[in-house]
């Protein structure tokens, strides 16, 4: 019994009207009268709400405003997007290569690269030097201590070879994966080794080239004596500039695995003499 009266009380109280009166002032007139109650309240806020949701329903789903909703884009607009995406970043790689064709023809102007240690400007655009990149204080501290850590490492440059009176050592310590295959155009020895393992120069020398390129990634190129020439790739980060002087056994790099053509860590070593490539493997023991 209690609980039905708690509830008949509930529904009295929702139901019962209260009655909204504008009287005029001076006749005292009742000019509006108006009966309402919490249910009728609360019947007309609902009302009103789905009334909102509904037109706001339509206006999304039959004008473009659907477009900006998760999953409501159609293909023709994502077609639209993804074509203007992709002209966005083709124009933006234009302007970085133009910005960089600009910048290397300063640096030939300024005498800060050598005319003849590329084969046309175009490649130099391609393959910015890492030479011409800033250098931190960080990076500088870390190449000097790391430097000056394998100076005395002989365990790495214990393998050698002498060649009519030229010294070759080991560029780096692993296991040769790779052999010098001309015919596939494959024009150098792959060294399958740890990350990070030293990349040393196989002969005293100069550093004509030392960038980054999409295919080959880190690389750095040695100009050595009776017109030898070692190429190392696929570096994971270069510790000498074009234009350092280097001993055999330097430690000019480091192993990685960087750029497109790359399978793992490992170092991609060319050794080019008078202009054709040779295979490194007569010249230096692995």
């Amino acid at each position: 019994m209690g609980k039905k009266k708690r509830n008949k009380a509930f529904w009295n109280n929702i139901k019962f009207k209260y009655k909204l009166t504008v009287i005029n002032e001076n006749t005292l007139e009742e000019v509006v009268g108006l009966h309402v109650s919490k249910l009728n309240g609360f019947s007309v806020f609902l009302s009103a709400v789905i009334i909102i949701f509904v037109v706001a329903s339509f206006i999304i789903a039959f004008t473009p405003l659907r477009n900006y909703l998760p999953g409501y884009m159609n293909s023709e607009v994502r077609a639209q997007v993804v074509s203007n995406a992709l002209r966005v970043d083709s124009l933006q790689q234009l302007l970085d290569k133009q910005n960089m064709y600009i910048m290397n023809i300063q640096d030939i102007f300024r005498g800060a690269v050598k005319v003849d240690t590329i084969q046309s400007i175009d490649s130099l655009t391609a393959h910015r030097s890492d030479s011409l990149m800033k250098r931190t204080k960080q990076e500088e501290e870390f190449r000097r201590r790391y430097e000056e850590k394998e100076k005395y490492n002989l365990t790495s440059i214990n393998t050698r070879a002498e060649i009519g009176g030229m010294i070759f050592y080991r560029p780096t310590r692993g296991l040769l994966s790779g052999h010098f295959e001309p015919a596939k155009k494959h024009y150098g020895v792959e060294i399958t080794a740890n990350p990070d393992e030293s990349v040393m120069a196989v002969s005293d020398g100069t550093v004509v080239v030392s960038t980054y390129t999409v295919d080959a990634g880190y690389l750095i190129e040695i100009q050595h004596n009776r017109d030898f020439i070692s190429v190392y790739k696929h570096c994971g980060s270069l510790l000498k500039k074009q234009g350092d002087r280097v001993k055999g056994g330097d430690v000019v790099a480091l192993v990685g695995n960087s750029g497109t053509q790359t399978t793992g860590p490992h170092l991609h070593f060319e050794l080019w003499h008078e202009g054709i490539a040779v295979n490194p493997e007569k010249y230096i023991v692995f």
